[in-house]
C-alpha cells in the first residue's frame, strides 16, 4: 500500500491471545531485569531476566519487547526446571501495509463515506495483491484502491497469527514442574553501540587543559530497554565488524601528518573484561529507541598540555610553495601530570579563549583506544604563520669505498637474527642533500618538529652523514629534527643522507 492512502485498520475480532505473557498496556514493557553490555562496533549482549508462570510439561513462552534486530542464532533461554525445545522470532510488526499484505488471499471489508451525506457503505472485497499499490476483487470487477482523498476503511476479521505489535521472540521448553520462576533471556543484537566524544579546554598560556570524556551512546535496535544496567566495553572482541576504527598515526582522513602517541605502560584501577576495559554507566537507565543519550565519565581540570608544530616530509619530497605546518596539542594521560585514565577511541574536540574569554573552537582530531600513561599529540589544524619548504638539493652516486668510510654514520643497525647473505655485483650507493627551509611569521619563537619520513628500505641501513641541527630516530622510516624559528624569521636546515637506493 503507497503511504498516503487514507486507510484506517478496524480489528472486528480480537487478536490471537498470546500464550505467555500478557501483553502489557502501551507505554508499559514486558522486559524484565535487564543488562546491557555494549561494545564499540554496533554490537551488544542483552540479558533480560523476567518471573515466569511456567507449566508443567511442553509449553510455549513469549517474550515481547526483545530487540527488532535480535541475532535469533545467539539466543540462550536458561530456567531452572526447563530445557528448550524450539524457539522462533517474529519480526513482522503490526500496521496498516503489513496487515494488507497478509490479507493476500483473503476477503476484508471495505467501508466508503459519502462526503457530501456522511452515509457509509460497506461490501466485501478479495486482496489479490499489493505490489505498488492494493489490487482488490469487488464482486465481478476488479479495483485499485486509490489514493484520491475520499475517505476509506478497511475492517480485517483477525489479525495474522505472526504479526506482532511488537518484536516477540517465542520459546517452546519443557518443563519438569509449574510454577513461577525466574526465566533467563541472553543474546546479541546489532543497533546497540557507543564511543567516546572529549571536549577539551586548552589554555595555552597557563600551559593547562581541561578535559570531559562522554559517552554518546546510540539505539536503533528498534526496541527501548527499560531501567536497564548498562556498562559499556572498550576493546575490539574477535568476529566484529572492524569499521568505525580510530587511528592515531600516519596520515588523518584530509591526508595531513598525525603524530605517533607513545603508549604508555600504566596500570589502572578501572574494570576489566579479559583485555578489554569496562565503562559502567553510574545507575540504571532507559535507553530508548532512536535516541542518543551522553553520559560524562571523565572530567579533568588543569592537566598538563603544550601546544607544538609538525610538519611530516615524504623521502625525495620536494616542496616548492611552503605548505602550512600542523598545529599539534600534546598531553599525557599519565597517572601523575596527566588526566589519569584510559581512554576509549573517540573524538577529541579543541576550544581555546578568545580576547573576550568566550571558548571557541579550533579543531578536532581521532584517537584509537590508549592505555594510560600515554603520550597524546593532536592535531588540530594547520598553522596560518608558521610554513615549511623543502628542496632535493642533490643526488649523486658514490662509490663502495666512500660508503664503508661513512658506515660509523648509520641511524639503524642490523639485528643478531640468522639471515641470508646475497653477494652483490656492483653495488650502486646514493648520497643525497636535502634542505629544510621553516618561516615564522609569529611575534615569537616558535619550535617545529621536523619528521623526515622513507628512510626506511629493503637493508635497514640509511645513514646520516651531516646534519646542521642534530636529530633522534623516532623509527626505521623517521627521523625528528626540533628546529628552532624565531620570531618573524627563518631557519634553514641541512641534512646529508647515504642510502642504498
Amino acid at each position: 500500500m503507497r503511504r498516503g492512502f487514507l486507510l484506517l485498520a478496524a480489528i472486528a475480532a480480537p487478536a490471537f491471545a498470546q500464550i505467555q505473557p500478557v501483553l502489557p498496556s502501551p507505554g508499559q514493557s514486558a522486559q524484565g531485569d535487564v543488562a546491557l553490555t555494549i561494545y564499540n562496533n554496533d554490537l551488544a549482549l542483552v540479558q533480560d531476566v523476567r518471573r515466569l508462570a511456567i507449566p508443567a510439561g511442553r509449553t510455549r513462552l513469549e517474550f515481547p519487547d526483545v530487540s527488532g534486530r535480535i541475532r535469533a542464532e545467539t539466543v540462550s533461554f536458561a530456567s531452572d526446571g526447563s530445557a528448550i525445545v524450539e524457539q522462533n522470532f517474529d519480526y513482522d510488526l503490526l500496521s496498516p501495509s503489513k496487515l494488507m499484505e497478509k490479507a493476500v488471499g483473503h476477503s476484508v471489508t471495505l467501508v466508503r463515506m459519502n462526503p457530501a451525506t456522511g452515509a457509509e457503505t460497506r461490501e466485501q472485497a478479495r486482496v489479490l495483491a499489493t505490489n505498488g499499490g492494493v489490487v482488490l476483487q469487488i464482486g465481478n470487477r476488479i479495483e485499485v484502491l486509490r489514493d484520491d482523498g475520499l475517505p476509506v476503511r478497511v475492517i480485517f476479521d483477525k489479525v495474522p497469527e505472526n504479526l506482532r505489535a511488537r518484536p516477540t521472540l517465542s520459546v517452546t521448553v519443557q518443563s519438569d514442574r509449574a510454577g513461577t520462576r525466574p526465566a533467563s533471556l541472553t543474546y546479541l543484537t546489532p543497533g546497540l553501540s557507543w564511543k567516546a566524544d572529549y571536549v577539551t579546554l586548552f589554555d595555552e598560556t597557563a600551559g593547562k587543559i581541561d578535559v570531559q570524556g562522554w559517552v554518546t551512546l546510540n539505539n536503533s535496535t528498534g526496541t527501548s530497554f527499560h531501567d536497564a544496567d548498562v556498562v559499556m566495553v572498550a576493546g575490539q572482541p574477535a568476529g566484529m565488524r572492524r569499521g568505525n576504527q580510530y587511528t592515531q598515526y600516519g596520515n588523518d582522513s584530509e591526508g595531513a601528518p598525525v603524530s605517533r602517541p607513545m603508549p604508555g605502560t600504566e596500570s589502572g584501577t578501572r574494570g576489566r573484561l579479559g583485555d578489554f576495559y569496562l565503562y559502567p554507566l553510574k545507575g540504571r537507565t532507559t535507553v530508548s529507541n532512536a535516541q542518543t543519550k551522553q553520559v560524562s565519565f571523565l572530567d579533568v581540570q588543569g592537566a598538563p598540555a603544550v601546544k607544538a608544530y609538525e610538519y611530516r616530509v615524504g623521502w625525495l619530497q620536494t616542496i616548492e610553495n611552503p605548505a602550512s605546518a600542523s598545529t599539534v596539542l600534546k598531553f599525557s594521560n599519565s597517572s601523575s601530570g596527566g588526566l589519569g585514565d584510559q581512554l576509549p577511541a573517540g573524538t577529541v574536540r579543541v576550544y581555546i579563549r578568545d580576547a573576550r574569554g568566550q571558548p571557541q573552537f579550533i579543531g578536532e582530531s581521532n584517537i584509537g583506544h590508549t592505555p594510560m600513561g600515554s603520550e597524546l599529540a593532536l592535531r588540530t589544524g594547520d598553522a596560518f604563520d608558521v610554513k615549511v619548504a623543502t628542496a632535493l638539493v642533490k643526488r649523486e652516486k658514490i662509490t663502495s669505498d666512500e660508503w664503508e668510510r661513512s658506515y660509523r654514520y648509520r641511524i639503524t643497525r642490523d639485528g643478531q637474527a640468522p639471515r641470508i647473505v646475497t653477494v652483490e655485483t656492483n653495488p650502486v650507493y646514493w648520497r643525497t642533500t636535502m634542505t629544510y627551509t621553516l618561516t615564522n611569521a609569529r611575534p615569537g619563537p616558535v619550535t617545529v618538529d621536523l619528521l623526515q619520513a622513507g628512510l626506511d628500505n629493503y637493508w635497514h641501513d640509511t645513514r646520516v652523514v651531516s646534519e646542521t641541527v642534530e636529530g633522534r630516530q623516532r623509527s626505521l622510516d623517521e627521523r625528528l629534527f626540533s628546529v628552532p624559528v624565531p620570531a618573524n624569521g627563518k631557519a634553514v636546515v641541512t641534512v646529508v643522507y647515504e642510502t642504498r637506493y
